[in-house]
């Protein structure tokens, strides 16, 4: 793999590439090879003040300006993100670890995509139609710029967090600071000189990189900042809640998605779509396909196709276009996956497939071979706990409300999928699943015309869509007298006894 290194500040404040002002020195490294990509002062409290500073005084003008004018310029960004689309993807996978053809196929042409969207969303700020509710007053709804907003995005999918963060708050009107995860900044300050290059004005556009610890805190607390928007675990999302107490939050959380396969499932299609929903970016995905509950009748098939199916997963140099699964992002990472895989063995489940680290030429990097497990109890830590890696736990269910019941027993509801060729028990799925996406004969796939967000312990909020898009929008009603009276007839209420 290629060792050359990024030669940039990692900081973009006000139109331009800075250093930060810490003495901790952060590094971003390539999962595979270990390669210092870059290393740099991370960011402290002082630039995450100046960037929220910057989106300040950037505010005015860009709210200001017509949707017409920010749709421009938005639009401008996506020619200029699909002008670099192979630059991003080798970047995204070099930092992130994941293999070429994801990034290529799926991060940066659905990210290039998401851009285009909210280009011509930033122009259908969509509210209730002028009227008269009241005989004596005509109402319309305004939707305005909330402000500055405060973003942090999680390390698994960088560029298209970024995006998803950034894109609808600023089409909306507002400016952003957003802080990217310190292991994987390097598309997000990407999209940021992009932006810059397209005539975003500085300042509307910023990026901090930072620990969570300092960065991040300093971000979601900032006085100036008007709303926060998190992705990443549960727990860290709690506690970012309770530190921007009386700001707008949106928060996309952690995820354990059921895949229940009912007996009428069609098998090929339901093995094929459990290892690759389980597998994409080495399961390092809040949507991944983690708890496959099948009914009885297919479930010994299923397992045996399964692990057969897993067996053929090539694992290897992500920047190979070969490479169907990479390493996990880092060492503690693995060790993290391979601490549920060993509990759960030692408490009796069955190890289909995988439950180690691969040997040979890949030993030195955090790789973890794909993973089938079975036989645990439905309250075991590996079927309630996320684990973000490449493993799939598979359990039985005999009835359809057994099979729903078990799907939804989990705190989360990012994500589920049902598996049948019955139209009546795909239509009692999707109302019966308790989570925010729901898929039928399928499991992952994302639009940017359609919402991405949780029930539950999964967060609250969405993120693509023109729903994403109303987050980020203040809805303020507009209410006209059309009379022209002094003497209103609801006045009687407070001085109806005094005379005219």
């Amino acid at each position: 793999m290629s060792t050359t290194s990024w030669t940039e500040p990692a900081q973009f404040i006000g139109g331009r590439y800075q250093d930060g002002s810490g003495t901790e020195q952060l590094v971003v490294a390539e999962p595979a090879s270990g390669a210092t990509l870059t290393s740099f002062p991370a960011a402290t409290a002082e630039d995450v003040d100046r960037a929220v500073h910057a989106a300040r005084l950037a505010f005015p003008q860009w709210a200001g300006a017509g949707p017409a004018e920010r749709a421009g310029a938005i639009g401008r960004l996506a020619t200029e993100l699909h002008h670099v689309a192979e630059e991003l993807a080798v970047t995204e996978t070099r930092q992130a670890g994941k293999p070429i053809k994801l990034s290529r196929e799926f991060d940066v042409p659905g990210s290039i995509d998401n851009v285009a969207f909210f280009a011509a969303t930033a122009r259908h700020l969509e509210g209730k139609a002028a009227g008269e509710y009241s005989p004596d007053h005509t109402s319309s709804i305004r939707r305005e710029p909330i402000g500055v907003v405060g973003s942090i995005a999680p390390w698994n999918y960088p560029l298209q967090m970024a995006v998803w963060k950034i894109l609808p708050a600023i089409a909306a009107g507002n400016t952003i600071v957003l802080k990217p995860s310190e292991l994987t900044p390097l598309t997000s300050l990407m999209l940021a000189e992009a932006a810059t290059r397209a005539d975003i004005p500085a300042g509307v556009v910023n990026i901090v990189t930072g620990p969570g610890l300092t960065a991040g805190q300093a971000l979601v607390s900032h006085d100036d900042v008007d709303m926060v928007s998190f992705t990443g675990s549960t727990q860290v999302g709690l506690s970012i809640a309770r530190a921007a107490a009386g700001k707008r939050l949106h928060l996309e959380l952690g995820g354990k998605a059921p895949f229940l396969v009912f007996d009428d499932a069609d098998l090929e299609a339901a093995v094929h779509g459990a290892v690759a929903g389980a597998l994409i970016n080495t399961g390092q995905d809040c949507t991944a396909a983690t708890r496959a509950y099948i009914q009885r009748p297919l479930f010994e098939q299923f397992l045996s196709h399964t692990a057969d199916l897993m067996a053929s997963v090539r694992l290897g140099d992500p920047l190979d276009p070969g490479t169907d699964q990479g390493p996990l992002i880092h060492a503690a990472q693995q060790q993290r996956v391979a601490g549920f895989v060993d509990r759960a063995r030692a408490a009796g489940a069955k190890i289909l497939h995988g439950g180690s680290a691969p040997g040979g030429h890949l030993a030195h990097a955090p790789y973890y071979r794909p993973t089938l497990v079975t036989g645990v109890p439905q309250d075991s830590e590996i079927v309630q706990s996320e684990i973000f890696g490449p493993v799939l736990v598979v359990l039985p269910f005999d009835t359809d409300e057994e099979g729903l019941a078990l799907a939804n027993d989990t705190p989360y509801g990012l994500a589920a999928s049902a598996w049948t060729t019955d139209v009546y028990r795909a239509q009692l799925a999707t109302r019966e699943l308790q989570a925010g996406c729901v898929w039928i004969n399928d499991h992952v796939p994302i639009i940017s015309e359609m919402p991405h967000g949780g029930y539950k312990a999964s967060g609250y909020g969405k993120d693509m869509s023109t729903y994403a898009f109303d987050e980020y929008t203040n809805v303020k009603h507009v209410m006209s007298d059309i009379t022209g009276t002094a003497r209103k007839d609801w006045h009687r209420t407070v001085f109806g006894d005094r005379p005219s």
